[in-house]
C-alpha cells in the first residue's frame, strides 16, 4: 500500500467521547481530513453540536450524541445509536474525561476522587467495553485511550497535587495494555497517548487553577520542558492519524507520550 493511502480512513467509522473541546475537537477534525466519518458524544450537546458542524465541511458524515460517560446505560445507549445508523465502529478515542482542583492526597475529599475516577477510568473501561462488542463483530478496529504523562509519572506537588487524575490516567495505561493483550488476535488494536501540559487542556487547566492559589507557576512549567513551552492541541493530529490508521496495523498496546520533553530529564 501507498505510503499516503495509509492514513486514508474514507469509509471509516470514527467515535470520539469529549468530542466538544480541546483534543477531542481536534481529534474530530483529524479524523474527517482523513475521510472518516465522525460521532462527536459529548456530556454538553451543544459543544458537540459546534464540533460536527466544524468538520462537516469535509463532507463527511457526523452524528452528535449525548452522553455521560460515567454512566452505563449512557455509555450503552450511545454505542446503540452508533451501531443503528453507522452498522459498525472502526475507530473510537476515548477522550472525555475531567480535573478537579489540586489536593493532596490527605486533604482531598472523597467526592472529588470519585468524580474523576468516575469519568476518566470507569468512563474508559465502559467505552471500551461496549466498543470492543462492535469491534469483535468486523474482526478489526482500533482504540486509542486518552492518558496523561500523569499516567506514567508521578508530579512535583509544589506544581500539581492532583492524586485522583494521576491514578485515573496510570489505569489507563493498564487498560490499555489488558485489552491489547486479550483482543490482538482479534485484529484489535488497543494503544494509549500521553500528553503533556498542552494548551487549553485540562491539565493546563487545573494547574491554572493552582497557580490562583499559590500552588504552582506556568512559568516552571515550561522551565522544566526541555522544549520551553507548552504544546499545541494540533500538534497531536499527527499521532492520531497514525494510531487510527492502517499505517500503525502492528502496533498495539503502545504509550506514546507527547510533551516536548518533560519525561526525558
Amino acid at each position: 500500500m501507498n505510503a499516503t493511502n495509509m492514513f486514508n480512513l474514507t469509509g471509516k467509522v470514527s467515535l470520539i467521547t469529549g468530542a466538544g473541546s480541546g483534543l477531542g475537537r481536534v481529534f474530530c477534525e483529524t479524523m474527517a481530513e482523513c475521510g472518516s466519518d465522525v460521532i462527536c458524544a459529548d456530556i454538553n450537546e451543544t459543544w458537540a453540536e459546534e464540533t460536527a458542524g466544524m468538520i462537516a465541511t469535509y463532507g463527511v458524515k457526523t452524528a452528535v450524541v449525548k452522553a455521560d460517560v460515567s454512566q452505563e446505560n449512557e455509555v450503552k445507549a450511545l454505542f446503540q445509536k452508533v451501531h443503528q445508523e453507522f452498522g459498525k465502529l472502526d475507530v473510537l478515542f476515548n477522550n472525555a474525561g475531567l480535573a478537579t482542583k489540586g489536593a493532596k492526597l490527605d486533604e482531598m475529599s472523597l467526592e472529588d476522587w470519585n468524580k474523576v475516577i468516575s469519568v476518566d477510568l470507569t468512563g474508559v473501561f465502559l467505552c471500551m467495553q461496549q466498543g470492543i462488542k462492535l469491534m469483535l463483530q468486523q474482526k478489526r478496529g482500533s482504540i486509542i485511550n486518552i492518558s496523561s504523562i500523569l499516567g506514567v509519572v508521578g508530579m512535583n506537588p509544589d506544581i500539581l497535587a492532583t492524586s485522583n487524575y494521576v491514578a485515573a490516567k496510570h489505569g489507563v495505561i493498564g487498560l490499555t495494555k489488558s485489552a491489547a493483550a486479550q483482543y490482538g488476535q482479534d485484529n484489535i488494536r488497543v494503544n494509549a497517548i500521553a500528553p503533556g501540559f498542552i494548551e487549553a487542556t485540562r491539565l493546563s487547566d487545573v494547574e491554572e487553577d493552582n497557580k490562583k492559589q499559590g500552588q504552582g507557576s506556568s512559568t516552571r512549567v515550561t522551565e522544566l520542558t526541555p522544549m520551553k513551552r507548552l504544546g499545541k492541541p494540533e500538534e497531536l493530529k499527527g499521532l492520531a492519524a497514525l494510531l487510527a490508521s492502517d499505517a500503525s496495523s502492528f502496533i498495539t498496546g503502545a504509550t506514546f507520550i507527547l510533551d516536548g520533553g518533560w519525561c526525558a530529564w
